[in-house]
Order: structure tokens, then C-alpha cells, then sequence
């Protein structure tokens, strides 16, 4: 658990929220919204953190010391409800209605807020949804409801017309670096690749920075890139095929792809490693330069976003990756 100091980035909001707490000025509901990993939960129980503490500063920061923070510190603060869902992909009415609805009437047990915070709240079915509007229509005083989304679209009009919208920007790559280099001094060249695939989520750069099942993919990419001007048609089948099997997001293998050719185009133009994210391939993407055309390379990345629309028009996923690697061995 951390305050608001803490948070890496998205300074305004943090002024915002620390503004509306040290005056008071509290919303009954918002919505939290931005993609996974990028600190929707964080910013939320940073939030709940500062609004209860018993003895914040002048400039509304939370004390970390006194009993309200450290049971929210704990997890145990009674006045701070986390509604959780069983079911990876659906939020019921039924527990709305249990965590929320059946105790939103039950006043404070400390200080003068309730807090409920709904992480995956566009998760809720429209019954979820249309149980939860009552409250937010006509919530208690003392009552404030956080909605953490990735898609505000699918929350219902008449949710989404009653709350305050927050929308979490990215990081920029040096407030991600500073992190990293803070939390993570090793592996520089892993550093470079979890900046430039996060696209300024926090969250996923960190994961980047330690899942062994990333490492496991990202090496077989690699070596695809490297080689797949080599390989005979079944051999890139076989590559594809164990691709398939240890990368469980094939959005994420294709984004990786781009930027090798990315790096790749960088490179011919300007005959700078410098700033590039594969830097340590360095023989790789000269011998790769050498044979490969400004215009080969162009219709490269071309057939890698073919490939992205082939995957969302539920082509199948082996076929669009060999029309993919064929073309990459082409060009």
C-alpha cells in the first residue's frame, strides 16, 4: 500500500485527488479508467488511504502511522470494500448486491467515509449494472464508489453520466526507466526491451522485467527475426507451431515482430545503434540491412498488420503466422 507520492506518473490526477481530499471536495462515485497494469487499482487505494487517514498534512497526504492507515495497509480497514468477482469475465448482480447494496446503508465504523471500490467494474452484466444505479442515484453521504475499467463503453449510460471520469494516461519511458533502474539495477538490455513493449504501462513493464514466460518467448522471437531468411517451409511451420504453444498472447509475439523491423529500418537509414531496442543484436540487424530493401522492409511491417486483421477476422492462427514468416523471408 502507497500514497499518492509514490505513484509513478500522472501527476495532475494525484493533485486533483489530493486537492479534492484536503478540501473535502469528494465525488459520491468515479470512474477509474485506462488499461490493465497501467495503476487503476493502485491510484484507487491510494485514494481510500489518504481520504480516511486520521492525521494527514497540509497538503493532504496520509500519514502512514495512525490506525485508519495502517489497516488499510493491512487490508483490513472495514470501511474499505473491495468487491470481487468470481468468474474471470462477468461481474452478477448477485454480488453487487452482497458487497455493495446489502451494506451500503451500514454508516461508517471510523471516520466519516465509506469507501467501495469495484475493480473490473465493465465487467458488470446490465442486471449488475441497472441493481447498482439505486445507489448511485441516491448514495448516502458518506459513501464513495470507485469504478476501475478498461472499457468504459460497457458501462451503461446512466452509470456512466452519474460519476466522475478519470481516465489514467501512461508513463513517459524515463519515469519507467528511473523505476526499473531503482528496483531492478540488472539487465540492461532487458530493461530496453520492457520499456519499449510497455508503451508507458508501469505494470506491464514490470511484468516484462520479470516473467520467466516472456523470456521464454521473446528468445524464440528473436531467433525467428534472426533466421526465418534461412528456414524451409516446414521448419518455420515447426517455429510457429511452438510459438503458438509458449506465447499466450499472439498480439503481443506480432507487436514484438514490429519492433525488430522497426529497429531493422531505423538501422538502414541511419546506421545508429544508438537508441535502438535490440542494440545488443547488433551483427544481426547489419547482416539483416544488408540484404533486405527499404521497400522489402516496408511491406514487412504491412504484412504484420495483415496479419493482426486475418487474426481478428478469426483466420486460422497457424496460416496467418506462415503467410506472416513466409513474407518475412521474402523481403
Amino acid at each position: 500500500m502507497i500514497g499518492f507520492n509514490d505513484i509513478i506518473g500522472n501527476e495532475l490526477l494525484k493533485r486533483q485527488f489530493s486537492e479534492a481530499i484536503k478540501h473535502e471536495s469528494i465525488s459520491h462515485a468515479y470512474i477509474l479508467s485506462g488499461e490493465k497494469g497501467i495503476g487503476k487499482k493502485i491510484t484507487a487505494e491510494a485514494f481510500a488511504l489518504n481520504l480516511l487517514c486520521e492525521n494527514r498534512d497540509e497538503d493532504g497526504n496520509a500519514c502512514l502511522n495512525c490506525p485508519s492507515c495502517k489497516k488499510i495497509i493491512e487490508n483490513n480497514h472495514p470501511d474499505v470494500i473491495r468487491v470481487l468477482h468470481e468468474k474471470d469475465n462477468i461481474i452478477t448482480v448477485d454480488e453487487i448486491r452482497e458487497q455493495l447494496i446489502d451494506t451500503i446503508d451500514i454508516r461508517p465504523y471510523y471516520g466519516k467515509y465509506k469507501i467501495y471500490i469495484v475493480n473490473d467494474a465493465d465487467l458488470m452484466n446490465q442486471q449488475a449494472q441497472n441493481a447498482l444505479l439505486k445507489s448511485l442515484e441516491e448514495p448516502p453521504e458518506y459513501v464513495v464508489i470507485m469504478l476501475l475499467c478498461q472499457d468504459e463503453k460497457n458501462l451503461l449510460d446512466t452509470i456512466y453520466s452519474r460519476a466522475f471520469k478519470v481516465k489514467l494516461k501512461p508513463c513517459t519511458d524515463s519515469q519507467i526507466r528511473r523505476y526499473l533502474d531503482d528496483n531492478f539495477p540488472q539487465d540492461e538490455d532487458r530493461k530496453d526491451i520492457s520499456i519499449a513493449f510497455s508503451r508507458g504501462n508501469l505494470g506491464r513493464a514490470i511484468y516484462l522485467m520479470t516473467s520467466d514466460e516472456f523470456l521464454v518467448w521473446y528468445h524464440k522471437i528473436i531467433k525467428i527475426c534472426k533466421s526465418v531468411k534461412n528456414m524451409d517451409t516446414l521448419e518455420i511451420q515447426q517455429q510457429i507451431k511452438e510459438l503458438i504453444s509458449e506465447c499466450s498472447d499472439i498480439y503481443e509475439a506480432l507487436d514484438l515482430i514490429q519492433l525488430w523491423y522497426r529497429d531493422l529500418m531505423m538501422y538502414k537509414v541511419t546506421k545508429d545503434m544508438n537508441g535502438l531496442v535490440f542494440s545488443n543484436e547488433r551483427k544481426a540487424l547489419m547482416d539483416l540491412a544488408s540484404l533486405s530493401s527499404y521497400e522489402g522492409i516496408e511491406e514487412i511491417m504491412d504484412a504484420i498488420e495483415t496479419c493482426r486483421i486475418r487474426l481478428k477476422a478469426n483466420v486460422n492462427t497457424e496460416l496467418a503466422l506462415e503467410l506472416l514468416l513466409l513474407n518475412m523471408k521474402e523481403k
